[in-house]
C-alpha cells in the first residue's frame, strides 16, 4: 500500500487557519485578519465568498477578482450619495460594464449581485443573465441606464431567482412609438423560487393577470412591493394568493378609474387580516385615506411601517399608530405634524429608528413638526438608536433631551431646513446641542449637523466623536479651524461630506494623516483651491483626487467640487470632460 503523505507543516496550519476562517462573517474582522501576515491575508481571501466593494473605483476589476477566486455574493457601490441631490454631471461615470465583463470569466458560480448607485445597461444585465447558471439575487439601489428589456432578461433567464429587489432606481421607458415589453409573463412557467419581488420604482403599468399568475406560483414568495400602477382592488386579489407575506408594499392604495359606479367595495381589511405573517407595511403611494382601517388588522404584528409617501395628518395617523405596539422602524411625512409624534411616543416604545421627511422643503415655509416633536419622542422612545428628522425649526434643549434620553443613538441625522438657523428661543447657535449628541451618544457613529454652527461644534465632535464614522455638514463652522477639530479628533471617520461651508486648503492638509484610512471625502462649494488639492495629491500618491467643475475655463483657481477616496490602482479612464483627475 501506498502511504498517505501528509501535507508539509505550513500548509498544515493554512489548512487550519482557512476552517477557522470560515466562521468569521464580519467583514471588518475579515479584513483586520487578512493584515496579520501573508499567509494570513492568502488564507482570507481563498475563504472569502462575499465581497464588499465600497467605491468601484477604489480597486479595478481584474485586482479584486484575482485576489479573492472564491466570492459567490459581491457587493459594489459607485457614486457618493450627493448624486442623489443632484451635485453630480450627468454620466460621471461608475459604469458596470468593466465589473460586469470581469464578474462573467472570474466567477461564473456567482449567487448574488447588490450595485448601488451604478450605471448599468440593458446589455449588462443581459451578460449577467447569461452568465451565471447558478443566480439567485439581483438588487439594484439607485441605479440607473438601464429599461424594462434588462429586467426581462433576467427574469426569463435566471431560473434560480429569488431576489429580484429594484429599489430607488431609475428604469428608463419605452419610446413613445414602442409597446412596454411585459417582463412579467418572461419569469420562467411552473413553480418559482422567488423569496422577494420588488419593483416599486418601475413607472411603467405591469399586466397584472400575468403578475397574479407568478405570485400564485411563487410558495417561497415572503416580500412583495408593488408600483404605484396596482390599485388597491388588485392588492386584494394579490394578498388572497400570498397570505404568507411577510413584507408588503402596497402599491398606489387607492382604487384603480376604471371600477364601475355601483359596484360592491371589496372587504379589504379580510386581506389585511388573512396575512398572519405581515411584518413590515410600505408603499401608500396615491393614498385615499379612507382606505387606511384597512390595514388595521396587520397593525398589531407590524415591526416596520413606511409611510414616507403617504400624505396623512395626525388624525388618520393615530387610529393606525396606536395599534402598532410592536413597531421598530417608522418613516413617515412631516404632515403627521408633532401632534402624529406625541401618538407615536406615546404607543411606540420598542420604536428603533425613526425619519421624518419634509414635505415642502422651502426654506421660507412653516415646518409642521419641531423641537415639540422631537423632544416627546426622546421621552417616550428610548430605544431609540437611529433618527433622521426634517424640521424648519430646532432648540438645544430639545437636541440635549434626546441626547439624555436616547443614550444608544448610533445615528442622528437633524436636517433644519434654512442655513444658518440658531435656536428660535435663545438665538444662540446649535453648538451646544450637537455637542451634547456626541458627548452623551457613546456609540454614535453617524452624524449629520445642519443649523447655524460655529467652531465649537466641531470642536465637540473632535473632542467626543470617537467611534464616528460618517459625518455630513453643510452650511456650518466659522473657518479652517473647525474642520480641523474634526480630521484631527475623529480617528474612525470613513466618509466625510461637506457642502457650503468655509473650509479651505489649511483644513484639508489637517488631514493628511487620516485620509488613507477613510473611504472618501466630498467638499463642495467651500474654499478649496487646486493648488492646494495638487499638494495633497503629490503628498498621497493613492489618493485619486477628482476636481470637479462645470465651467471649464475659470478665471479663478477655486474649485466647485472635491471628491477625493483612496485607490489601490491608477485613475480611471472614464471621467467626463468637467472631472480632472489630479496626480
Amino acid at each position: 500500500m501506498s502511504e498517505i503523505r501528509s501535507p508539509p507543516p505550513d500548509r498544515v496550519l493554512e489548512i487550519v487557519l482557512e476552517n477557522v476562517l470560515h466562521f468569521l462573517t464580519c467583514r471588518r474582522d475579515r479584513n483586520a485578519a487578512s493584515l496579520v501576515c501573508r499567509s494570513w491575508c492568502r488564507a482570507e481571501a481563498l475563504t472569502r465568498s462575499d465581497l464588499f466593494i465600497g467605491n468601484c473605483y477604489a480597486v479595478s476589476p481584474h485586482r479584486a477578482t484575482s485576489r479573492f477566486r472564491r466570492v459567490r455574493s459581491l457587493t459594489v457601490k459607485g457614486k457618493p450619495r450627493f448624486a442623489d441631490f443632484d451635485l453630480l454631471p450627468l454620466n460621471w461615470g461608475a459604469h458596470f460594464s468593466p465589473w460586469g465583463s470581469a464578474l462573467a470569466d472570474a466567477y461564473p458560480w456567482l449567487e448574488k449581485l447588490h450595485l448601488k448607485r451604478m450605471s448599468l445597461t440593458d446589455d449588462d444585465l443581459n451578460l449577467i443573465a447569461r452568465s451565471f447558471p447558478s443566480f439567485k439575487e439581483l438588487v439594484l439601489v439607485c441605479c440607473e441606464g438601464f429599461g424594462i428589456a434588462g429586467i426581462a432578461a433576467v427574469a426569463a433567464n435566471c431560473r434560480l431567482l429569488r431576489v429580484l429587489d429594484l429599489v430607488e432606481s431609475v428604469v428608463e421607458d419605452a419610446d413613445e412609438d414602442e409597446e412596454v415589453m411585459d417582463w412579467i409573463s418572461c419569469f420562467p412557467d411552473g413553480e418559482t423560487h422567488l423569496e422577494s419581488l420588488v419593483f416599486e420604482c418601475v413607472e411603467c403599468p405591469v399586466n397584472f393577470e400575468a403578475l397574479e399568475r407568478l405570485v400564485a406560483r411563487s410558495p417561497y414568495l415572503k416580500k412583495l412591493r408593488l408600483n404605484h400602477y396596482v390599485s388597491i382592488p388588485q392588492l386584494y386579489r394579490l394578498m388572497h394568493r400570498a397570505p404568507q407575506l411577510t413584507h408588503l408594499g402596497t402599491g398606489s392604495f387607492c382604487a384603480s378609474d376604471d371600477v364601475a359606479v355601483g359596484d360592491q367595495e371589496l372587504d379589504y381589511s379580510s386581506a389585511f387580516a388573512a396575512c398572519k405573517s405581515l411584518v413590515c407595511l410600505s408603499g401608500f403611494r396615491d393614498i385615499l385615506p379612507d382606505y387606511l382601517p384597512a390595514i388595521y388588522p396587520a397593525c398589531a404584528n407590524l415591526t416596520s411601517l413606511n409611510l414616507s409617501y403617504a400624505d396623512v395628518n395626525a388624525d388618520q395617523l393615530k387610529p393606525v399608530i396606536l395599534q402598532c405596539h410592536k413597531l421598530q422602524t417608522l418613516w413617515v411625512l412631516d404632515s403627521i405634524c408633532d401632534e402624529g409624534l406625541q401618538a407615536v411616543a406615546a404607543t411606540c416604545k420598542d420604536l428603533r429608528e425613526l425619519r421624518v421627511f419634509p414635505g415642502n422643503t422651502r426654506e421660507e415655509a412653516e415646518g409642521p413638526v419641531s423641537e415639540v416633536g422631537l423632544e416627546v419622542i426622546s421621552q417616550g422612545c428610548r430605544k431609540l438608536q437611529s433618527i433622521l428628522f426634517f424640521c424648519q425649526r430646532m432648540t438645544n434643549a430639545a437636541v440635549i433631551a434626546m441626547s439624555k434620553n436616547c443614550p444608544d443613538l448610533v445615528v442622528f441625522r437633524l436636517c433644519i431646513i434654512g442655513r444658518y438657523r440658531p435656536d428660535p428661543e435663545t438665538h444662540e447657535p446649535m453648538d451646544d446641542g450637537f455637542g451634547a449628541i456626541v458627548m452623551n451618544c457613546k456609540k454614535l457613529t453617524r452624524l449629520a449637523v445642519s443649523g447655524l454652527l460655529t467652531d465649537q461644534a466641531f470642536r465637540y465632535i473632535g473632542m467626543y466623536g470617537k467611534l464616528l464614522r460618517t459625518l455630513s455638514v453643510a452650511f456650518a463652522g466659522d473657518s479652517d479651524q473647525g474642520l480641523k477639530y474634526v480630521l484631527e479628533g475623529c480617528p474612525n471617520l470613513q466618509k466625510l461630506e461637506i457642502r457650503d461651508s468655509p473650509f479651505g486648503d489649511a483644513a484639508l492638509h489637517s488631514g493628511l494623516h487620516h485620509f488613507y484610512n477613510m473611504r472618501f471625502l466630498w467638499m463642495s462649494t467651500c474654499k478649496l483651491t487646486r493648488q492646494g488639492c495638487q499638494e495633497i495629491a503629490r503628498a498621497l500618491p493613492h489618493l485619486a483626487l477628482e476636481v470637479i467643475d462645470s465651467q471649464e475655463d475659470k478665471a479663478d483657481d477655486h474649485i466647485e467640487i472635491l471628491y477625493m477616496y483612496r485607490s489601490l490602482d491608477r485613475p480611471r479612464n472614464d471621467a467626463p470632460k468637467c472631472v480632472t483627475i489630479l496626480q
